[in-house]
């Protein structure tokens, strides 16, 4: 069994409720357990940033999920939650994405793990250190280290999942 960290966000629709539908569907996938999940979070959006504000949340898994069968089911779930993707950035009912999955350092063309960009991202790291305090990054080291270089990036807490 692997531990898998899920980031997931959510700007259109009802965000919060769709961030704990997310934890529920990713529940019930087969061969995994969901373990932890933490607060959601508001925060601005990166990149195309005419759009609303975000909801934001990290969740634990533990799974005998291959890194891209887990990738695969998130997928699944983003689309079944109503995900269309029309341009980079764009708003979403749903996005998904393994940042974590045990020690791996994975770089394919559908997946990359560590998540490329989550230790530049407090709306990441957070909800991760939240739930998962001790948490290294591979490649980068302890999580906790690094939020020092994201304190500047306004998040809010909102209530837990």
């Amino acid at each position: 069994m692997s531990i898998a960290y899920i980031a997931l966000g959510a700007n259109l629709g009802d965000p919060a409720a769709q961030l704990r539908q997310a934890m529920a569907a990713i529940a019930q996938l087969p061969h995994t357990q969901l373990l932890a999940g933490s607060s959601l979070y508001a925060s601005a959006p990166v990149g195309y940033a005419d759009q609303p504000d975000f909801i934001n949340a990290v969740c634990a898994v533990q799974t005998e999920l291959a890194p891209t069968a887990l990738l695969a089911a998130l997928l699944q779930i983003e689309q079944q939650l109503g995900r269309e993707r029309s341009f980079k950035n764009a708003p979403r009912t749903l996005d998904l994405d393994v940042v974590l999955y045990d020690a791996l350092q994975l770089d394919t063309p559908e997946l990359q793990i560590p998540h490329p960009r989550m230790h530049q991202r407090a709306f990441v790291l957070l909800p991760l250190l939240e739930i998962a305090p001790e948490v290294e990054i591979p490649g980068l080291g302890p999580a906790a280290a690094l939020i020092g270089q994201v304190i500047d990036q306004a998040l809010y807490r909102l209530d837990p999942v």
